[in-house]
């Protein structure tokens, strides 16, 4: 039976997390499908950041670490970003960037590793690539060897040799979401640690890092949980390992206190080891600002966070898509490369093409239905690339998103040299 127009807006009116959309700063006219890279502006962010800066900052100068509790933002931001990842409070940092986090989780996890004579990092061939660099550079400078594998691969590959398995948990490129659970428990038979990228799931999907027994983890702040561009990422470690990493970046804001000045470092203890230098505080309380955002959802369904709520609305919300463009966009060559499987998928959908993959999404653009474009290489495809973020998107938008892609599909629209000329970022 097709879904039409009036379907959507029926789903839209009888939705209990339509209010939540109320909370960002939406363009007039634009269909937003590009949350999986940078989330919208949250309402409140503004004047939060103004806040700071002329107040906190302009009056309350150095006196505002104390006064304003600047000093302990990065661990109650972690406390919240806790409660979206299925950690305990104090065990979660926000800070740095995702890519400077995960350089302190892997050494942590290599270091506990040194001496088990095991020498391989192991991790998927398809992994966001800026984990793979870190990877790579990590291992040239430990004496250890970084093995790719494709995802069918995985359990033949976790031999005696492995250290650690790195995994992001959602595929950046596809939206296929692993069993974190499941995966760990089998690195942990292998006897390897599990370190966990969760970019493409913090404020997406359902997270639980202590129940799945996860040894690391690190996130992205500026993609579903909305912080704004460059916005602080977030670390994790279980408790099991708190008192006993090592952290290569040994700044003194994360020494066991730090206002002593001594000339030695020493370690903080748990988690808050991670941090290193003087905290973005700016960026921290704009990140806030989104964090509260997805938070917003734990009252519609009672669980820690909100993600069961947020959950349902995203599979509608994916299902839908795949449903109408299977339909309206037949024979123009698409090709679904994100799992059908719930317990698989993420919160984006991304289909393949053969020719004019970037164009279609640039003429999409142009239509005012922002989604982004990925590049294939031999083995892996041109991807079209969609995230549905349920707290500002709807049913009609996704009818609406479909509907322009079927004209620029129909029209050949996407063929115009405009759309074929390629942006420093796509």
């Amino acid at each position: 039976m097709t879904t039409t127009l009036e379907d959507c807006r029926a789903l839209d009116a009888q939705d209990p997390l339509r209010a939540l959309r109320d909370q960002f700063t939406l363009p007039e006219g634009v269909i937003y499908l590009d949350g999986n890279s940078l989330g919208v502006l949250p309402k409140a962010a503004p004047a939060r950041i103004a806040e700071v800066v002329a107040k906190e900052w302009g009056e309350g100068l150095i006196r505002s670490w104390n006064t304003a509790s600047w000093f302990d933002l990065p661990q109650r931001l972690g406390d919240k970003v806790a409660r979206l990842v299925g950690a305990a409070p104090g065990e979660v940092v926000c800070t740095d960037s995702t890519s400077v986090n995960l350089y302190k989780v892997l050494f942590a996890a290599l270091s506990q590793q040194k001496d088990s004579g095991r020498k391989l990092v192991v991790s998927e061939r398809s992994n966001f690539p800026t984990d793979l660099y870190i990877a790579e550079s990590l291992c040239r400078e430990r004496g250890f060897t970084l093995k790719l594998i494709e995802v069918d691969e995985l359990a033949g590959a976790l031999t005696d040799e492995v250290a650690v398995l790195m995994l992001t948990h959602v595929n950046y490129r596809t939206g296929a979401m692993h069993d974190m659970k499941a995966i760990t428990a089998a690195a942990h038979e292998a006897g390897a640690l599990a370190v966990w990228d969760l970019a493409h799931s913090a404020g997406a999907v359902p997270v639980a890092l202590n129940e799945a027994e996860a040894d690391y983890a690190i996130g992205c702040g500026y993609k579903y949980l909305n912080g704004g561009p460059g916005a602080p990422a977030f670390a994790w470690v279980h408790t099991r390992h708190a008192g006993r990493f090592e952290q290569p970046l040994s700044g003194w804001w994360g020494h066991a206190a730090p206002f002593e000045f001594t000339p030695h470092y020493r370690p903080a203890p748990g988690v808050a080891r991670y941090l290193c230098g003087t905290q973005p505080i700016v960026s921290l309380s704009a990140l806030e600002c989104g964090l509260d955002t997805v938070l917003a959802a734990e009252p519609f369904d009672g669980e820690r966070g909100g993600m069961g709520a947020l959950r349902a609305k995203s599979l509608a919300l994916t299902d839908l898509f795949i449903a109408l463009v299977e339909e309206r966009c037949a024979g123009h060559g698409l090709s679904l490369v994100t799992p059908r499987e719930h317990a698989r998928r993420g919160s984006q959908v991304c289909l393949s093409r053969d020719e004019g993959a970037y164009a279609i999404v640039q003429a999409l653009i142009a239509r005012n239905v922002i989604g982004d474009f990925r590049a294939g290489d031999t083995q892996m495809p041109d991807i079209l690339r969609f995230g549905f973020t349920p707290l500002y998107l709807g049913f009609e938008d996704v009818w609406n998103s479909v509907e322009q892609l079927v004209q620029v599909l129909e029209t050949g629209e996407w063929r115009r040299p405009e759309f074929n000329r390629k942006n420093a970022v796509t």
